[in-house]
């Protein structure tokens, strides 16, 4: 998808580095998109809408669409309990009889939560971290309670490699990428060879890098790397790690990718799912009444199958999701009543500045 010759603004701040980018769009047009701030510091590059970013936390909601698009293939069931599929048990120690389902590791109710971290080694077992005590809140069942965590994500890879017998990174490819005709990838692990050196870089607020400096860095490794530092994908073993290709926030996807994929949610799958999948994902599978979930002082409303929900005071609703790490700040949001879409990327950000959606502006 080429789209920067068309649509970016060509001129940026000198004296702003830090990457600014606004392209609105509806289910068929693409909107003349904002860009200011270089991709790559040190060759004062420019960016563009084409540029791939490490997109942060809106991988979640590219991996909802995939689950979904596996459910309809019947290949997995949201209400199984993800042990069936994993070959191992995955059980809330506090809660053992309760099942865990991809429904509920979707929307945050699994019971899972990331204190014991989500990152681990491309040789390591996703089934020794969970069973640390500190993976799992310890006071609420499986169900029955909303909170935001980036470890159910290497699990629900896990589980959809498990149910296909294929890796991860190539799931994602074939069910969502390929059919939008999307260049993007996991971790960079199925983007094509030398596409990380036209990459936005991530600085942070003291220029520092965070991620992606391929210019100057060539031999990254594309996935996390193992235990003793090796490079080796002959090392993962599908359905035991997930975490290699960090489905929570590893993401490489550019700005036009990211209106794509929006394009296909207000055109309610586009053929992608059925109109019985695309309600599953973007329905609120947990609403906050007040006391049902953490909603981060009013950050968190509803959310679906790896979609969050805005509902505004006015009764419109956005679907999508923010992304934040690394000094990114992200939005990834449609309004289907309206027919409206945007994506919103802003880098060079502290990172204890105050949450943001980036629906109307990056904080």
């Amino acid at each position: 998808m080429m789209l920067a010759a068309a649509l970016a603004t060509p001129a940026f701040a000198q004296s702003d580095e830090n990457v600014r980018i606004e392209l609105k769009f509806t289910a068929d047009r693409l909107d003349r998109g904002k860009v200011t701030g270089l991709a790559h510091r040190p060759t004062m590059r420019a960016a563009t809408l084409d540029d791939p970013v490490r997109i942060a936390s809106i991988s979640k909601l590219a991996v909802g669409v995939a689950v979904m698009r596996l459910v309809d293939k019947a290949v997995l069931d949201l209400d199984r309990d993800v042990s069936l599929y994993l070959g191992w048990r995955l059980v809330h120690p506090q809660f053992p009889t309760q099942k865990i389902t991809l429904r509920l590791l979707l929307s945050h109710q699994s019971g899972l939560k990331d204190d014991a971290g989500y990152f681990i080694p491309l040789d390591a077992s996703l089934a020794e971290l969970l069973a640390k005590p500190e993976a799992w809140d310890a006071t609420h069942a499986p169900g029955a309670y909303f909170r935001y965590a980036n470890v159910n994500f290497p699990v629900i890879a896990a589980v959809m490699e498990a149910a296909s017998g294929k890796r991860f990174d190539r799931i994602m490819t074939e069910e969502v990428f390929e059919p939008l005709a999307i260049p993007a990838c996991y971790n960079w692990s199925g983007c094509k060879d030398g596409a990380g050196r036209g990459a936005i870089t991530l600085y942070r607020p003291d220029g520092s890098v965070a991620r992606d400096h391929w210019i100057d860095d060539p031999d990254q490794c594309p996935t996390m790397a193992s235990s003793d530092n090796r490079c080796d994908l002959d090392l993962y073993q599908t359905g035991k790690n997930g975490s290699a290709f960090a489905p929570q926030g590893g993401l490489r996807i550019s700005a036009g990718g990211l209106a794509r994929l929006g394009q296909m949610l207000l055109n309610g799958g586009d053929g992608l799912l059925t109109p019985e999948s695309f309600a599953e994902l973007t329905r609120a599978q947990w609403r906050f009444d007040g006391s049902n979930g953490d909603d981060d002082r009013g950050y968190f409303q509803a959310f679906g199958l790896g979609v969050q929900r805005i509902e505004k005071p006015d009764g419109s609703v956005w679907i999508g999701h923010p992304g934040e790490a690394y000094g990114l700040r992200a939005g990834l949001w449609v309004n289907r009543a309206s027919g409206e879409g945007v994506v919103r990327i802003s880098t060079g950000h502290a990172e204890d500045l105050p949450v943001g959606h980036c629906l109307d502006t990056c904080p």
